[in-house]
């Protein structure tokens, strides 16, 4: 596979690369004129060969684009009850590895690691940094966010604006992934607690109709293992597994 960097927005006819992307190509690569690189932006592999070094800029040749295979056909939002701050970074990722297109962290009521939004603001550069490189390492074409963190009635709002949601609860009484049509979804949500789970109260607020609750069976998982189970789930039965 060829080197992958990535960026927001890009111009065909004068694609470039500056900044720590252009030293890593130059002097941890030591790549050369004439070689190859993939510079994705918004799920498109744009394949590109190096016209040109300088020592803080890389000129580069449009040689063919497509549409990133490892990226899938819808978009998933993972809303995560914020955990502990390693269970986090863990989700992160994993669900980036496994194609989520956005992650959002939720402050619920039992959630046990409870930081102001000062604090945790200081963590995102981190945060999505190990997205990033999770993206990277995965093949995929876009780099997922993590936002700031949000409360539950904003986070309801959130997913009220998507196509259907699934939001994990232990207690029997919800359905299962099969039971849901993502035929003509596209926007897909998918709501997990921290490690005390949800209580009924928030779960009652999250009553609508594009909110289903989702059983994952008998066997009660933890917070880290919830979320990368119901991706592999979801990716699977959307074919994009």
């Amino acid at each position: 596979m060829m080197p992958r960097f990535f960026t927001n927005e890009i111009d065909e006819n004068n694609i470039i690369l500056t900044g720590s992307d252009a030293r890593h190509i130059g002097y941890s690569l030591r790549m050369r004129t004439g070689e190859q690189i993939t510079v994705c932006c918004c799920g498109i592999d744009y394949n590109c060969k190096i016209s040109r070094i300088t020592e803080d800029t890389v000129y580069l040749k449009l040689v063919d684009k497509v549409r990133c295979a490892a990226e899938p056909n819808i978009e998933v939002t993972l809303f995560q009850a914020v955990p502990k701050q390693d269970k986090l970074e863990y989700i992160i990722q994993k669900s980036v590895e496994l194609g989520v297109s956005r992650i959002v962290p939720v402050l619920t009521r039992r959630c046990i690691s409870r930081p102001d939004e000062r604090d945790f603001s200081k963590k995102l550069p981190r945060l999505n940094k190990i997205a990033a490189e999770a993206a990277k390492q995965s093949g995929r074409g876009m780099i997922p966010e993590v936002t700031p963190m949000v409360d539950w009635k904003t986070a309801i709002g959130m997913m009220n604006q998507l196509d259907v949601t699934a939001l994990l609860y232990e207690e029997k009484g919800g359905c299962s992934f099969s039971d849901i049509d993502f035929s003509d979804v596209r926007t897909v949500g998918l709501v997990v607690g921290s490690e005390g789970g949800f209580d009924s109260g928030e779960v009652a607020e999250a009553d609508s109709d594009s909110i289903r609750r989702v059983w994952l069976g008998n066997r009660i998982l933890r917070c880290e293992t919830a979320p990368i189970t119901a991706l592999a789930i979801l990716m699977f039965l959307t074919n994009n597994m």
